[in-house]
């Protein structure tokens, strides 16, 4: 397969497109997600892409009846994509801030979740819903929320959240063709970042982690843009003469537990980087991991590296300080080793 560099916005654009022209049930909505109130005017048509322009261009291709611009009606279009899905379509719907998700919790939790549980798998729930999370983009607290967690607590729903552009277009490929709900969490700082992108369609499975550094001496367990701030502290600690781990959460539910405790057999020593609020949170859930199951493996305590247990701030240098950084990151590595 040929191989370019895409920014993630782009991957995404091209997952979308490519299973588009796949597959007449596929088909993608949400607000602003193409012309919105320029429709009538041929110059509008493509006015908007979506609040972050990564559905720009699709509405030329497929037209207005596989990309639906909606009102601003959360509950409304995600419970009109729950209903597609359990009747043979396969809609990729956008809730533009994961910060929106509550009000469409019903839809998501009790509806997406438990309709094919309940109703003993005589229906599959193919449906993505594909949203945005994180904080660093002057957004404020409704914007900037990392909180995937929540939607790990359910079962039923499959949560991904890549860290890289190839990761963001195999596994958003292989969550449309998924016939479980799948929430695709999307960090809106990743999307003008730039990699190795095959042009063809590929699928990377929804469950195993990644693993874009070896090490020795410490794991570094690490979701979505905290992978490349990990990554970062990795090439510090390394001058230092200390070789991280680096393990690629990439799928939250369902996740790689065996990657996580191979890793830490071989190393010893766990930091977590999250940046979801730190209650009931995936740090804490790794950390528990670590606890009841590779105990016998660690030579220190665990380290949760985590955003603060408040909203995001809206002041510029709050919000940087609320994101975790490279420095925390080696900080908390040295005081394990």
């Amino acid at each position: 397969m040929a191989e370019r560099e895409l920014t993630y916005r782009a991957a995404i654009n091209e997952a979308l497109r490519l299973e588009m022209r796949r597959d007449e049930s596929v088909f993608i909505m949400g607000e602003d997600i193409a012309g919105a109130p320029g429709r009538d005017d041929p110059e509008m048509l493509d006015a908007w892409g979506g609040v972050l322009k990564v559905t720009e261009g699709l509405i030329n291709e497929f037209g207005p009846e596989r990309v639906r611009d909606t009102p601003i009606t959360e509950s409304a279009f995600l419970g009109a994509g729950v209903g597609a899905a359990a009747t043979g379509m396969r809609p990729v719907v956008e809730l533009m801030f994961i910060g929106f998700m509550g009000v469409t919790l019903d839809q998501i939790i009790n509806q997406a979740a438990k309709m094919r549980y309940m109703f003993g798998g005589k229906v599959n729930i193919p449906l993505v819903i594909r949203t945005t999370i994180g904080a660093g983009f002057r957004a404020a607290a409704q914007h900037s929320d990392a909180t995937y967690s929540t939607f790990v607590h359910f079962p039923g729903l499959k949560v991904v959240a890549p860290a890289t552009p190839y990761d963001a277009k195999g596994l958003l490929i292989s969550a449309i063709r998924d016939d479980d709900p799948v929430i695709f969490c999307e960090n809106k700082v990743l999307y003008d970042t730039t990699g190795p992108v095959p042009e063809d369609d590929y699928t990377v499975p929804l469950g195993p982690a990644g693993h874009p550094r070896d090490g020795s001496d410490v794991t570094i367990v690490a979701i979505s843009r905290m992978v490349s701030i990990s990554l970062e502290a990795a090439e510090q600690l390394a001058a230092e003469g200390i070789e991280a781990d680096v393990v690629d959460l990439r799928c939250l539910s369902p996740w790689d537990e065996e990657a996580i405790i191979a890793s830490i057999e071989k190393t010893g020593r766990l930091v977590v980087v999250d940046e979801d609020n730190p209650r009931c949170s995936m740090a804490s859930d790794v950390a528990a991991l670590a606890a009841s199951r590779a105990l016998g493996y660690l030579d220190a305590p665990v380290q949760m590296i985590t955003a603060p247990h408040t909203p995001v701030p809206f002041s510029p240098p709050l919000e940087d300080f609320y994101v975790p950084k490279p420095d925390a990151i080696a900080k908390a590595v040295r005081a394990i080793m």
